[in-house]
């Protein structure tokens, strides 16, 4: 079972990214604050659901969230940066659109760069523990997801409606046949 949040308090806001890994498109982050009885059924990691309960989620997640924001940094923003910088811009970016102001950030995984005027904490597996990040988790997957399938209709030979951009034999054996897009992350090791 998730826990509600980290710190107890009501306003605490969870965080986490997706696409890290790709090799192609924006990394995305969401931030969300949910009341502290918001408990759906099949509330997960994203990485733990189907792609129907990710959507399902994402309609009650949007609709009951005391506040929830969705950001990304592009592939441009990616090569300058590093992923990890890049990361943590997409997540300041959501937090920064929040309508409501956090008071504390459960951030997925082991480092982030501190969001000024708010602490936080670091939650290793935090989206499989907590119901804010899990829901953080789901936005950002989802709203990945579709920006990559819109990108496929643009780019069809790379499969990004199935891969969503990751480093699949299939992607990378386009990437040989094709080259590269101005979606690719050129800093990445394509191939």
């Amino acid at each position: 079972m998730l826990l509600a949040s980290h710190t107890g308090h009501p306003l605490e806001a969870g965080l986490d990214e997706a696409g890290r890994g790709c090799l192609a498109g924006p990394v995305f982050a969401a931030a969300v604050i949910l009341p502290p009885d918001f408990n759906p059924k099949y509330l997960n990691d994203s990485k733990q659901l189907s792609a129907r309960r990710r959507t399902a989620l994402r309609t009650d997640i949007c609709r009951d969230a005391v506040a929830w924001a969705v950001a990304e940094a592009s592939p441009d923003e990616i090569s300058a940066l590093n992923i990890a910088q890049a990361s943590y811009l997409a997540m300041h970016r959501a937090v920064a659109a929040l309508a409501v102001t956090p008071v504390h950030l459960a951030v997925d995984g082991n480092r982030f760069r501190p969001y000024t005027g708010v602490e936080h904490t670091c939650l290793i597996k935090g989206d499989a523990r907590y119901r804010h990040i899990a829901a953080a988790s789901i936005l950002a997957k989802t709203f990945r997801d579709e920006r990559m399938a819109e990108l496929a209709e643009l780019h069809p030979e790379y499969g990004w409606e199935q891969n969503a951009g990751y480093p699949t034999l299939q992607h990378r054996a386009a990437i040989r046949t094709h080259g590269t897009t101005g979606h690719h992350r050129m800093g990445f090791r394509l191939l």
